[in-house]
C-alpha cells in the first residue's frame, strides 16, 4: 500500500482528495493536516510514501511546509494546486524549487467532463512520486561564483554554437533555474527548452523562471524569430521545434515516447536545422525522451551534455543517454552552465 499523506485547509478539498484515493486499492490515505503547521509532527508520526500539498494555507503555506519537510524529513510531495493563474503560482514554483516533486491541478467536480481524466492524472502522479528515494535540503545555498565556473576546464569546440536546446522532466524546474540564473545577460545564443509540466502551469511557470532567474523567458510562439539572450519554452499540447532561419516551429505532430511537447523531437528538429553547430542538454526525468535525439544530436557533431545522477532527483531520461553514449560530458547543474558559457564565450553579443 502507498500512504498517502493530505496537506489542505479546506476540508471540502480534503474530503475530495480522501474519496479520490480511496477508489485506489493500491493506496491509503494515514493523514490528513489542516495546514503546513501540523504537518512535520504527522509525516513523523505517520511515515507516509508521499504528500499531497496544497500551496495557499493560512498558517503556513505550502511552500514553508515543503521547505521544513526537505529539510528535517524528507518525504516525497506533490503539489496539488487549485489555480493555473499565473499570478498565484509563484509559491507552488518555489516549492518546486524547495523540494518538491512534481505539480497537479487539483481534478475537478464529479461532473466535469474532465473529472476522470483529471483524478486519473493525480493518482498517476502521486504513485509514480512515491517511488523516488528523495535526500534532505538545505536551504539558502549559495550560487557558486561566475570567475570560478568560467575556469572549468571544457574543451573548445571549433564551429561557433546557433542554438542550444534542453529537456528535463522531474526535478527540472529548480535545475532550469540554477542553469538559466548563470548566464551571463550578454549571453549570445537562443534557448530552446521543454519542461515537462502539469497542463496549465506553463504561463505561470515561465513567469516564475524569468523572475527568479533573470534570464528573460518566454511561452514559445509559432514563428517567431528567436534572440541571443532570451529562452523559449514549449507550449502545452504542441510538438516545437527550430527552423533553419531560427524561427519556432509549433505542430500537432504525434506524440513521440507518449508525449508532446517531447524533448526528442526538439533535439531531433535542431539536429535537421543546425546540426554540430546545435548544443544539446538532458536534464532530470523520469523515462527515456530525450535520449535517442541527443544521440542524434552527438552523431551529427553537436555538442551533448547529461546531468549527472547525484544531482538528478530522477536520473531516468539522463540515464539512459548516457547509457547510449549519447553524452559528450556528464556535468552537474553549476557545471552545465559553465559548458554553455564556454562554448559560446568567442561569440559576438549581437542580436541576430
Amino acid at each position: 500500500m502507498i500512504k498517502v499523506l493530505i496537506v489542505d485547509d479546506s476540508e471540502t478539498a480534503q474530503q475530495f482528495l480522501l474519496h479520490i484515493f480511496s477508489l485506489d486499492p493500491d493506496m491509503e490515505v494515514v493523514g490528513i493536516a489542516k495546514d503546513g503547521s501540523e504537518v512535520l509532527a504527522l509525516v513523523r508520526d505517520k511515515h507516509p510514501d508521499v504528500i499531497t500539498m496544497d500551496i495557499h494555507m493560512q498558517k503556513m503555506n505550502g511552500f514553508e511546509a515543503t521547505r521544513i519537510i526537505m529539510e528535517n524529513q524528507p518525504t516525497p510531495i506533490v503539489i496539488v494546486s487549485a489555480s493555473t493563474s499565473a499570478t498565484e503560482v509563484e509559491s507552488t514554483f518555489k516549492a518546486l524549487d524547495a523540494g518538491a516533486l512534481a505539480i497537479v491541478l487539483r481534478p475537478p467536480g464529479l461532473l466535469h467532463p474532465s473529472h476522470q481524466s483529471s483524478v486519473q492524472e493525480l493518482i498517476s502522479t502521486v504513485k509514480l512520486m512515491s517511488e523516488i528515494k528523495v535526500v534532505r535540503r538545505i536551504s539558502n545555498l549559495s550560487k557558486s561564483n561566475h570567475a570560478m565556473l568560467l575556469n572549468t576546464p571544457i574543451t573548445e569546440v571549433e564551429k561557433r554554437i546557433k542554438v542550444i536546446v534542453i529537456g528535463a522532466s522531474t526535478g527540472g524546474p529548480p535545475v532550469l533555474h540554477k542553469i538559466m540564473s548563470l548566464l551571463p545577460s550578454d549571453f549570445p545564443v537562443p534557448v530552446l527548452i521543454v519542461q515537462h509540466i502539469a497542463e496549465g502551469f506553463i504561463n505561470g511557470f515561465v513567469e516564475w523562471m524569468s523572475k527568479a532567474s533573470g534570464f528573460p523567458l518566454h511561452v514559445a510562439e509559432h514563428g517567431q524569430k528567436v534572440l541571443p539572450g532570451n529562452g523559449y519554452i514549449a507550449p502545452d499540447k504542441f510538438q516545437m521545434g527550430i527552423s533553419k532561419d531560427m524561427r519556432i516551429i509549433l505542430s500537432k505532430a504525434p506524440p513521440l515516447n507518449g508525449i508532446r511537447p517531447s524533448v526528442d523531437y526538439l533535439f531531433l528538429s535542431a539536429a535537421e536545422s543546425f546540426g554540430a553547430k546545435s548544443l544539446g542538454v538532458l536534464l532530470t526525468g523520469m523515462g527515456k525522451d530525450g535520449a535517442s535525439g541527443l544521440k542524434t544530436l552527438k552523431d551529427c557533431g553537436a555538442v551533448t551534455i547529461a546531468q549527472d545522477k547525484n544531482s538528478s532527483i530522477v536520473h531516468g531520461m539522463p540515464g539512459e543517454a548516457i547509457r547510449l553514449d549519447a553524452a559528450s560530458f556528464i556535468l552537474t547543474p553549476d557545471d552545465i552552465s559553465a559548458a554553455l558559457i564556454n562554448f559560446t564565450n568567442d561569440q559576438p553579443r549581437t542580436t541576430i
